[in-house]
């Protein structure tokens, strides 16, 4: 692949701007400056560094942010700075087909949620990490207003009936972890879940974290508002 496209498929800008950086100097190639546009390369494992910036090419783009609170999970947020602020300039900024460039969100966290969120540029992974057919375990640290006993964790574990569902929705494990905490598993996602199903046993959501998504456990090395790739490692422990 020519170096221009590289770069603009990474995210770093039309292929005349693209080409422009190559042509001034500003990009290196696993170490070596380049300033041949047309210049063709195998791009997987191909590393390069773009006005400073170093970067592995990704076909797509996974990735682990640990959301701190305080953040919506929208690039048009209405309140709160958006995540996508904590992000590089090149992840937001990937062509795609559809009309939203850049990385989404694997779902959503409310601005008071901590914890795991996973972004791509993957439809089709968004898809599947979202489906509740293939019920993928989403893990949550729930801090409550309100001691937390065995009748309240009884009806989680068997289900309760949402205001506007008249399935009952129930935690796939529940586990008290404290008088004012519990561990909660869930496999589907709606809106303000969590919340809306403690609301329901007579309590409330005082703090939220999510802590796992499938067998990968949020690494305590990365700090609230940092970000990682994910290995192909990381993608196989996110998988049911």
């Amino acid at each position: 692949m020519q170096l221009q496209d590289i770069l603009y498929s990474q995210g770093f800008g039309t292929r005349r701007v693209c080409a422009g950086l190559i042509q001034k100097g500003h990009v290196t190639v696993m170490g070596e400056l380049c300033t041949d546009a047309a210049a063709d390369f195998e791009e997987v494992g191909l590393g390069f560094t773009a006005q400073g910036v170093a970067w592995p090419y990704q076909e797509r783009a996974y990735l682990l942010l640990n959301k701190p609170a305080g953040t919506e999970c929208s690039q048009k947020p209405s309140t709160w700075p958006s995540v996508y602020t904590l992000l590089p300039s090149p992840l937001r900024t990937r062509p795609q087909k559809a009309s939203v460039q850049g990385v989404q969100c694997v779902g959503r966290l409310d601005q008071d949620t901590t914890g795991m969120l996973l972004m791509t540029d993957d439809g089709q992974f968004i898809h599947k990490m979202n489906s509740p057919r293939r019920h993928v375990p989403k893990v949550y640290e729930v801090t409550t207003k309100h001691p937390v006993d065995q009748k309240q964790i009884d009806r989680l574990l068997s289900g309760v009936v949402l205001d506007d569902d008249p399935k009952p929705v129930l935690a796939a494990a529940c586990v008290a972890t404290s008088e004012l905490s519990l561990q909660l598993t869930l496999t589907e996602g709606k809106y303000h879940q969590v919340k809306r199903m403690l609301a329901a046993v007579g309590n409330r959501v005082e703090g939220l974290h999510r802590s796992r998504i499938g067998g990968m456990t949020l690494p305590a090395d990365l700090l609230p508002g940092q970000w990682r790739w994910l290995s192909a490692d990381d993608l196989a422990l996110l998988q049911p």
